[in-house]
């Protein structure tokens, strides 16, 4: 068969690695775990949450001012490859609170027994199916915040605008639509759940018309959202938030949140006590105030994602470009996990 155009990037499904080879951005994860002391705790991490740009940097501070515990964050990558490094890390664990456990991934870490049951103290102030997004039963993940998927489009293109996933296989749009790795970024995950609730048993006939129109599949959501916004293509996979973010810094609405009438998969984020967490009370302490009002109202411009405390400001940015659609489609993750081999089967081709 015919080579594919498309760039892939060649990376093993992440669950299955042996990650040894992996190493955290800034400092690795054993040589944060020795210089830590009672008074400072590990948090593993995704790039863009403790990112300059991210919430981290202001979490740390003003949870420090609150509590005089020191957060020390480990920048292991997108959020598959933080719970792959706990995995692994499971009879030697370094670190207190593992950050980015959405309900695609949740599953994964509590059937690996990595996590400890903690609730928060800011639980009634949660709706009660923000929990039921990332656990069938229990209090292993505590939500912080969500977000819908969406198909972001640039409105200065050439091209109109998709109003389904059944319009993002039309012949206008080959080559115009930027994706993310399943495999590797919680984002590009989510667009194979948000197709898998829509086509059923039909998915992999979807991805055989929709691949010819992919332009790129990015190993990350930064990577591919960044092409997006450098004019690459008309079309990225994204969230109902990202457009708030051009809004808020004076760029414009020409980038624009698609809703779709057939519904859109979702993204409800949490965070967990790791088991045997060297540093438990701190790690309490920090679930308690990433959830509370103050720590919730960090998220929107910073983490362009809405908080899940029912008392949390909302910026108008969010309230102008940040549509929340009618309806929430479920996919089974399990579904979802067997989709992704078949999928990216299809796209190397």
């Amino acid at each position: 068969m015919k080579k594919s155009t498309i760039k892939i990037i060649s990376i093993a499904f992440a669950f299955a690695l042996p990650f040894a080879f992996s190493s955290c951005n800034k400092k690795t994860a054993k040589q944060d775990a020795e210089k830590a002391s009672p008074n400072e705790i590990t948090v593993y991490a995704y790039d863009s949450f403790v990112g300059e740009w991210g919430p981290g940097p202001e979490l740390s501070k003003k949870f420090e001012e609150k509590t005089g515990f020191k957060v020390n964050f480990v920048d292991c990558g997108d959020a598959v490859q933080v719970l792959s490094r706990a995995i692994l890390e499971k009879n030697d664990v370094k670190a207190d609170v593992i950050v980015g456990l959405d309900n695609n991934i949740s599953k994964k870490a509590i059937e690996e027994g990595i996590l400890e049951e903690y609730k928060t103290k800011n639980a009634d102030s949660i709706p009660a199916e923000m929990f039921a997004a990332l656990q069938e039963s229990g209090n292993f993940v505590t939500p912080y915040d969500y977000s819908h998927f969406a198909m972001i489009f640039d409105t200065k293109s050439n091209v109109a605008a998709p109003a389904s996933l059944e319009d993002l296989t039309k012949p206008e749009y080959e080559k115009k639509i930027i994706l993310m790795d399943p495999r590797t970024s919680t984002p590009g995950l989510g667009f194979v759940a948000w197709t898998v609730s829509v086509f059923g048993d039909k998915v992999l006939d979807y991805w055989k018309e929709l691949k010819p129109n992919i332009l790129t599949m990015a190993p990350g959501w930064s990577s591919g959202y960044g092409s997006f916004t450098k004019g690459e293509a008309p079309l990225v996979i994204s969230y109902t938030t990202s457009p708030a973010y051009h809004v808020e810094y004076g760029e414009g609405d020409d980038k624009q949140a698609l809703v779709f009438e057939e519904g859109h998969s979702w993204q409800v984020e949490g965070l967990a006590l790791l088991k045997n967490a060297p540093n438990k009370a701190g790690g309490e302490a920090f679930i308690d105030f990433l959830t509370s009002e103050e720590g919730q109202n960090a998220l929107p411009l910073t983490q362009w994602m809405y908080p899940v405390n029912k008392n949390a400001s909302i910026p108008e940015s969010y309230k102008k470009a940040a549509p929340i659609p009618e309806k929430t489609l479920i996919a089974d993750p399990e579904k979802v996990q067997e989709a992704v081999g078949e999928v990216m089967k299809i796209l190397a081709e």
